[in-house]
C-alpha cells in the first residue's frame, strides 16, 4: 500500500503530537493540519514537541490550512484519512461531521479521536459507505504557545471500526492505522468492539470532567473538599457504569469503578486539572454532550434512574451557555 495522505482536523496539543507520531514512518508533507487561532504559528515554524517520552524540541512541520476547503486545493487527489483531533463540540450552523465534508470522497477513512459516548452517529449518518475508526486515546498534552506542545507519561490508542461488526475492507484501514500508529512509537491496538474502551474512559471523564469544570478544582482538590465529596463521585460513576451494562458493557462493574476511584484518591494534591475545568476557567465552550449528554439520553432511553448525573449535565449545561448567553435571554 502506498503512503497515506492524511488530514488532521484539528491543529491543538492532540493533533500535534500526532502528526509528529505520523511523521516517524510517513512523509510530512502527505500530513495536512486545519488550524485555528495557532494557524500562523505552525504554517511558518511547524510543531514543537517537548515530551518525556520522545525527546524535546522535536521539530516537525505538516501543511498548515486554515479550512478544509483549503485542505483540499493543498491535496487534491484526496486523503485517505481524515483524523478528528478537536474537542467534540458542535457549534454554529454546522456540524464538525458536515464540515469535513468537502475532504472526505469514497476512499476517506474517518477517524474520531474524540472524547465521549455516542459521536459516531452522526459521521455514520452523513458518510454511511466510508469507513469510520473511534479511537480512545490516553496521551496528556498541553500547548503551551501557539504550536509548542508539551507532552507526557504515555501515548496509548484503542481503535476499533464503527461499527464494530463493518466490513473486512474497513477493519483494513483501521488495522493499516494502527501500524502506522505503532511505527510511529505509540502503543495502539485494534479492538474487536471499541465502544467497552469509550465507556471505561467515560466511567472517569464523564464524572471528574463536570464535577471539576463546575466546582473549579482539581480532582483531588475536589475529593478533600467535603466529607461526603468522595462517596458522591463514587455514586456519579456508579450511575455512568449502570448505563454502560445496559448496553451490554457488562465489564463495566463496581470493582472497576473502585479501581478508578482509587487512582484518584492515591495521588497527590492538587491533583489532576480535567480539559473540561481547563476550559471553564479559560471560559471555552465544554464538551458537555459528548461526555454527559448522551450517556444521560442512553439512560433515560433505557429507563434509568440516574439523579446525580441529570444534576450535574443541567447544571454543566447552564455554566456552558454563561460563557455566551444568547440575545433573548439577556434582557
Amino acid at each position: 500500500m502506498s503512503a497515506p495522505k492524511i488530514l488532521v482536523f484539528g491543529g491543538g496539543s492532540v493533533g500535534a503530537v500526532l502528526i509528529y507520531l505520523l511523521s516517524k514512518s510517513i512523509n510530512i508533507s502527505n500530513v495536512v493540519v486545519v488550524c485555528r487561532s495557532n494557524y500562523d504559528s505552525v504554517a511558518q515554524n511547524g510543531f514543537t514537541i517537548n515530551s518525556t517520552i520522545y525527546g524535546t524540541g522535536l521539530q516537525v512541520k505538516p501543511t498548515a490550512v486554515r479550512s478544509v476547503s483549503e485542505a483540499t486545493l493543498a491535496c487534491p487527489d484526496g486523503f485517505d484519512y481524515i483524523l478528528i483531533t478537536t474537542k467534540a463540540i458542535d457549534s454554529g450552523k454546522m456540524t464538525q461531521a458536515e464540515m469535513i465534508q468537502p475532504a472526505v470522497s469514497s476512499q476517506t477513512a474517518i477517524c474520531l479521536i474524540q472524547n465521549g459516548i455516542g459521536i459516531e452517529e452522526p459521521y455514520r449518518a452523513l458518510f454511511p459507505n466510508n469507513p469510520i475508526a473511534s479511537v480512545v486515546i490516553y496521551m496528556p498534552c498541553t500547548q503551551t504557545a501557539p504550536g509548542v506542545v508539551s507532552h507526557t507519561t504515555y501515548a496509548k490508542f484503542i481503535l476499533g471500526a464503527y461499527p464494530a461488526d463493518s466490513p473486512p475492507a474497513h477493519l483494513s484501514t483501521v488495522d493499516h492505522l494502527t501500524e502506522i500508529l505503532n511505527a510511529g512509537g505509540a502503543t495502539a491496538v485494534h479492538e474487536k468492539d471499541v465502544q467497552l474502551a469509550r465507556w471505561m474512559k467515560l466511567l472517569v471523564n464523564g464524572a471528574y470532567n463536570p464535577i471539576c469544570a463546575l466546582s473549579r478544582l482539581r480532582d483531588v482538590q475536589f475529593l478533600g473538599s467535603s466529607p461526603g465529596a468522595q462517596s458522591f463521585l463514587r455514586k456519579v460513576m456508579g450511575e455512568i457504569a449502570s448505563i454502560a451494562r445496559a448496553e451490554g458493557f457488562t465489564e463495566v462493574n463496581d470493582e472497576i469503578v473502585d479501581r478508578q476511584l482509587a487512582i484518584s484518591t492515591g495521588r497527590a494534591p492538587p491533583g489532576v486539572e480535567p480539559s473540561m475545568m481547563a476550559d471553564a476557567l479559560s471560559g471555552s465552550h465544554l464538551e458537555i454532550e459528548s461526555i454527559v449528554g448522551n450517556a444521560l439520553r442512553i439512560a433515560q432511553t433505557r429507563g434509568l434512574d440516574v439523579p446525580r448525573l441529570e444534576a450535574i449535565y443541567y447544571l454543566a449545561k447552564g455554566l456552558d451557555m454563561s460563557f455566551e448567553i444568547p440575545e433573548s435571554l439577556q434582557g
